[in-house]
Parts: structure tokens; sequence; C-alpha cells
């Protein structure tokens, strides 16, 4: 595999920096018009009135609709363990439940008109008493939906109870692992468009096509064959696009209510107001062991904001479940969740997905742990890893880890930091008592990726290149990029199993036209699915074109070998057949070159690591500086040092950002306090340091590929480590947890209330 692990430059780039690239809103849809929703102002109100008569007089206007329009039922549920008790309706109907729902929808000739229509409708509200926090949703005082009786969704009870009393050492604490927006750079956009027969075509800057023609099937009850769903470049997802939005749902029914193509596009604080929250999780941690170091017990109890409706953040307590003891040897360890109801924005999906709320508890719980004990953080990991001779290991939930090597990773992370001569450093400017204090979080980490294993489409075809030179190959895939850089990995695989140029390789995805199907890519799973797949689809087509030029080489195909993209027999190179003899051949005898994968994975991977923040932390305003971030990371095996490495600096950017900067705030009415980019944390390049990425290889025993995923990692490792530096830095103050984010006057404040205790 000459290719594979050489630092390939992305192909999709080229495109995308001069503009060429294929999003939605830059379609040209002959006849568009567009869509603008009225979106609710109030938290939580009866809907009174609606008065649409001036904004239908404006100019443009071409359609107005309420719920009352519309004959759809309800929206359809992300995954079907939902519960179907608390029922959405496209539009608001009698109630509305956070700011930012829409109300009604406008449709016009130009997107400025009907902005201003939506400006011009008059709601009129019954102003209801609001849940905004989680402690008031569990109170059931104010009820979202008051027929339902309470305001939990999801319940997961704890199997049984954890037995803390023969721990010498027992540490309970309440974090907090906050509400933050994904914030693609491209918000949501989609557009339809019905042809004179009656067949849907939809685009959608979404996670997978096939999935999003499912829902508009399912909503809209039509059979598949009467809608095509296209998902072209995707400017970012996150998780917040693996599911529908009524928004974007509601667009095919709005295009045929108008007789025109119809386009959505969100604006920035629509996104932030609308686009599905990540995380949300207020935990309560146990941990007990002796005090030697050794962690024998460990409980996590979860309440999971779900936000106004249930979505998948409501069963995200599942996956934090399912990772609850991290890279650790725990003989006790249980989770209990409750999920529940509150007047804001539904949380979904977001990178990681529930396993970055069970690191950052576990991590958290591990550092409480060594400052009880008097014992350096790493000494305690160290005492707690699970052993790499004990792979495949089944933790306590049941969770069984395919591989892995955390020692090996820690110690790699050791090296590269120079732990001691940092520890030195900290405690001279102690000893010194200086303003700014430096303070080293680490943390070592496990997650699991392609979840639940399966499959995902991969063909390969190989044809005459058009010009009568060489070959033209091409490669459809289920998976559907959006940052990630599946065409250039695709074409590594292919390129290097065949032996034909990369820029011989074309990848086709997104269109349920041209690609037979697809799921959600999420879950950094496509690399070992969909990679593993168009890899064997490869070797298909090798066998076949090796049997064609047995027969053109006068040999007995098994003395045929394909080296360096030449057919040859054995021993004997100097007469040898190409590609694009191979590929004329076939299509004069009618024979395709085309291969499909079968591969199915049983069950998903853990990839791994360990990573250290080093900050410096100023005692006087509270004001922390990131140092220094190095990660270690283990995804099996890397197919794309480069990819990978982008991959990683994304999921660090993302994870410092939770640590440091991002929260969704609400106030005590449920009106968000941070609607764009003006009030919510996204760091810039400034507040990041160069990262130092080190990658270790522990290849997985589950696919052709050894891979892991490695799309989520610095989100799981990096968040646990910056707030750990962060409390760290200030913990010989008398300082023993700060929420996240740790921002200057949090910081402050916990400086403060620990002197003064």
């Amino acid at each position: 595999m000459g290719m594979i692990g050489q630092r390939v430059v992305r192909t999709e780039d080229p495109a995308l920096l001069m503009g060429q690239g294929t999003f939605i809103d830059n379609l040209d849809l002959e006849g568009a018009v567009h869509v603008v929703y009225v979106r609710s102002q109030m938290a939580h109100a009866r809907i009174t009135g609606i008065d649409t008569e001036d904004a239908r007089q404006l100019p443009g206007v071409l359609g107005i609709f309420t719920n009352d329009d519309i004959d759809l039922g309800p929206f359809p549920l992300d995954i079907p363990l939902l519960p179907t008790t608390f029922p959405r309706s496209a539009l608001a109907g009698e109630t509305v439940r956070y700011v930012g729902e829409p109300i009604v929808a406008i449709v016009a000739e130009t997107r400025e008109q009907a902005t201003d229509a939506a400006q011009a409708v008059i709601v009129d509200y019954s102003v209801l008493p609001s849940a905004v926090t989680v402690a008031q949703g569990l109170t059931d005082d104010v009820l979202l939906f008051p027929d339902h009786g309470t305001n939990v969704c999801v319940s997961m009870p704890a199997r049984a109870p954890i037995d803390f009393s023969a721990c010498e050492v027992v540490v309970t604490a309440d974090i907090v692992n906050q509400r933050v927006a994904p914030s693609p750079l491209e918000a949501r956009v989609s557009a339809s468009r019905w042809d004179a027969e009656g067949r849907l075509t939809h685009w959608q800057a979404g996670q997978g096509a096939h999935p999003i023609q499912e829902r508009l099937c399912a909503w809209y009850q039509l059979d598949a064959s009467q809608v095509r769903v296209i998902t072209p470049d995707v400017g970012g997802g996150f998780g917040a696009k693996a599911f529908n939005y009524p928004e974007e749902t509601l667009v095919p029914w709005l295009a045929r209510a108008v007789g025109r193509p119809v386009r959505y596009t969100e604006t920035r604080s629509e996104s932030m107001n609308g686009l599905g929250h990540g995380r949300g999780q207020t935990q309560r941690l146990t941990i007990g062991g002796s005090r030697d170091g050794r962690v024998s017990a460990y409980q996590l109890d979860v309440v999971q904001d779900a936000g106004a409706y249930p979505r998948m953040g409501a069963f995200l307590p599942f996956m934090t479940r399912v990772m609850l003891t991290g890279v650790y040897d725990i003989a006790a360890a249980d989770l209990s969740a409750t999920a529940v109801l509150t007047n804001t924005v539904p949380t979904v999906a977001y990178r990681g997905a529930g396993r970055p709320e069970a690191a950052a508890a576990i991590e958290r719980a591990m550092d409480l742990f060594a400052v009880e004990i008097g014992m350096d953080p790493v000494e305690v990991r160290r005492r707690n890893l699970i052993a790499s001779d004990r792979f495949p290991f089944q933790t306590v939930t049941g969770t069984v880890y395919d591989s892995g090597n955390y020692e090996g990773g820690l110690n790699a992370l050791l090296a590269a930091i120079d732990y001691p001569a940092l520890r030195a450093e900290q405690q001279v400017r102690r000893d010194r008592g200086d303003a700014v204090q430096l303070g080293i979080g680490v943390s070592v980490y496990v997650e699991i990726t392609a979840m639940s294993g399966g499959g995902e489409l991969g063909q390969v075809e190989v044809t005459p290149a058009a010009d009568g030179e060489g070959v033209s190959v091409r490669v459809v895939t289920g998976t559907t990029p959006y940052g990630q850089g599946h065409r250039t990995t695709w074409a590594m695989l292919v390129a290097d199993r065949l032996g034909v140029p990369m820029d011989s390789v074309t990848v086709i995805h997104g269109d349920t036209d041209l690609v037979a199907r697809s799921s959600i890519t999420g879950g950094s799973r496509s690399v070992q699915l969909g990679g593993t797949n168009v890899t064997r689809a490869a070797a298909v087509v090798a066998d076949q074109a090796r049997a064609i030029a047995a027969r053109l080489l006068e040999a007995d195909v098994a003395d045929v070998v394909l080296t360096d993209g030449l057919f040859h027999v054995v021993g004997s190179p100097a007469i040898s057949r190409t590609w694009a003899d191979v590929a004329t051949a076939a299509a004069t005898e009618s024979t395709p070159l085309f291969g499909e994968g079968d591969f199915t994975q049983a069950g998903g991977t853990f990839p791994s690591g360990a990573h250290c923040a080093v900050v410096e932390l100023d005692t006087e305003t509270g004001g922390v500086v990131l140092r220094q971030l190095v990660a270690v990371d283990d995804a099996g095996h890397i197919i794309n040092p480069l990819l990978a490495e982008g991959q990683v600096h994304g999921g660090l950017a993302q994870g410092v950002a939770q640590a440091l900067f991002e929260e969704v705030v609400y106030d005590e009415d449920g009106n968000p306090l941070t609607s764009n980019f003006a009030d919510y944390g996204i760091p810039s390049a400034a507040e990041l340091p160069s990262f130092t990425t080190v990658h270790v290889e522990t290849a997985s025993p589950l696919n052709d590929l050894g891979a892991k995923g490695i799309g989520e990692s610095g989100t799981i490792g990096a968040t646990p480590a910056v707030q750990s530096a962060v409390i760290d830095a200030v913990a010989h103050l008398g300082v023993r947890h700060i929420d996240m984010p740790c921002t200057a006057q949090r910081v402050w404040n916990a400086i403060r209330s620990a002197t003064a205790s």
C-alpha cells in the first residue's frame, strides 16, 4: 500500500478556495422564490392571534401560511426510541415553547421581500411561565405539555446502587457540561422543486441524502421513487445537521403551495436560536477508592436538558453510559439519567454526542480523587488504566473495547511535554507568589466510533477515459462529506489498490438518484465502513481486470499480477498490459469492470488518546491564556496523516472553545442572550496556540483497514484537559472546581471565594 499513510493534499480544496464549490445557496434554480419564517419572541406562550393582513399587501409576497394551513402530520422523531407523547407540528399551533420557534411561513419573490413581510406580521401572545433550567423543568411546576403531566421525556434508572462503603475515600461533586451552539460555517440551507410529473427534487445541507429522503417520504406519504435528495458541498455539520428540522422539511410543501421552487437560507441568529444545540448535562459524580490511588467505585447521575421537544439530545445520556468509565478499570460503576424538557432550543447530537460528556465527568472525577488523596493526577490515572494485554476488554457497563494501549498513549504524551519540567516551573511560580500562575491539565480518553457497526455503500467502476488516454475510475460512496475530505481519501484508497493516478478517480456522493443507499455520516464512521467497502470494491474490479488481462496476455489468470498499474505474468514484467488496454477490451466485450464492497462491521471501534493543556492564569483578573496543547491520539491505522491532523485540529479548537469560551445563555424568562457571534464566544486563531499532535497506532481488528474514527477525538480529550489546567493553576489557593466555560469572571469569583473561606 504505497500511497496509504502519505500526507496527500486535499483535492477538494482548490475549487472551494476559488469559490467554485457547489453550495445550495449558490444553485442556479430557475424561478426560485424564498421563504422566511416568523419566529416566536416568547419562550412559552399561547398564540391568541396572528395578523397577516398588512404583510399580504407587500410587494412580492406569494403566500403566507400558518399551522392551520399545513395538512401534514406530527413532525417525525429523530429515532424511534423517543417518546411520541410530546408532538411537534410543522409550525407552532396553539403554543410556542422556545424563542425562535417558527410560527408563520412567508414566501416571496426575494429574501428581502419575505423578510419585510415577516416583520409586518403581528402575533398576539398570552404569556405563560417558563421553565428555563433543568432544575425548573424537574419540578413540573411549569409543564410544556400539560396533558402529559411531566416534563421528563426520557428516564434511564441506574441498574443497581453502587456501594461505596468499603472505600477509604469518597468524593462527590456537582458539575455542568454546558449547552453549546454547533455554529457550522454554513447554516441550514435547503431548496425544493416539483417537476411536471409530480416528482420532488430537494436539496439540503445535511449529513446523508437517503435519511433525508426517508423523512420526506414519511411526512409527505410519498414513495422513494418520487423524491430525489441532493446534498452537494456542505459547509460543516458537527452532528446538528444529521437530522431534519421543520424549517427545511416544510420547504417542499411550500413549493407545491405556490407552484414555484422555494429556497430556505437561515441567518446566523436564526441558526443560533433554531439549529439544535449540543451538550447540556448537569452531572453529579461520586468516586471512591483507596488511598493508594486505586478507584473501585464510580456513580454518575445525569440530568439532560432536552430543550422544548425531545430530539436526539434527550437520548444522549445513553452514549454517556456506554463510555462511562473511560480508560479506567473500575470494578463497580453505573449511571442514572433523566432528560427533561425546558423552554429552550431542542438539543441534538454535537461532535462527540454523549462521549465528551462522559470523558469530562470521569476526568474531573479522577482529578478530584487525586487532590483528595494528595497524589499527582497523572499517577492516579496510570494506576487505574486498563492494561494493554486485556483487549478486547469489557467494561462494567457491558461495553467491549476492541483494542488499545492507554498507558502507551500516556507515556507518549509525557515524553512530548516534559511533564517534570512543567511541574517544576509551576512550583517556582507558586513559591514566588506570581500573579500569573501555571496550570497543567492531563486527560486520558477513549471513545466509540461507528457505534452500531454496520456498513456503507462503496462501488468502483473503471471505464476507458473519454480522451482515449488512460482510464476513468468512478467511485460511488454512501458517505456524505461536510469537511472531512472523503473525496481525497477514497481516491487514495482506490488509486493505491489499482495503481492508477489519483486524478483519474471521481467520487460521487450525496444524490439519491446516483447513489443506491446511504446512512447518516456521523460518529466518525466513514473510513472504517465506507473506506473499507471502497477498498473491497476496488479489489473486486482488480480481480475482474486480471481475468481480462490474462486473456490479453494469453496466460493463466492465477499467474497474472497487478503491479504499479500494469498487468503482467509473474516474473515477466517486461510484457504487460495497461489499465487502458484492459478497460478497452472490457468495453469491447461488454464486460463491466464494476465492483461493490460487501463489508459489514460487527460493532464499534474505540479510538483513544492522551491530551495535555498548559495555561497561564492571571490571578488578579481571572484571565486565562492557553499556552500549549499537546494531543496524542490513537485512531488505528491512519490513511492520510494530513487529513487526520486536520480533523484533530478542528476538534481541539472546539474542545478548547467549550472549556474556555462557549456557552448558550438564556435569561430567567427564556430569552437567548447569545444569539449571534458578537455575544457568543467563538474563538479565533488568536485565542489558540499552535497545537502539537502525535499519532500512535493500535489497529482495530474489526475492519480491513485497521481504522478507527478520529473526527471527535479533540472534543473529547481537549475539553477536560483544558478545564483541569485552569483549576490546577489555582488549586494551591484552595480552588477545587470551576464549571465550564472557565471565563475570567468565573475564575476570578472562584479565587475570591476560595481565599475568603
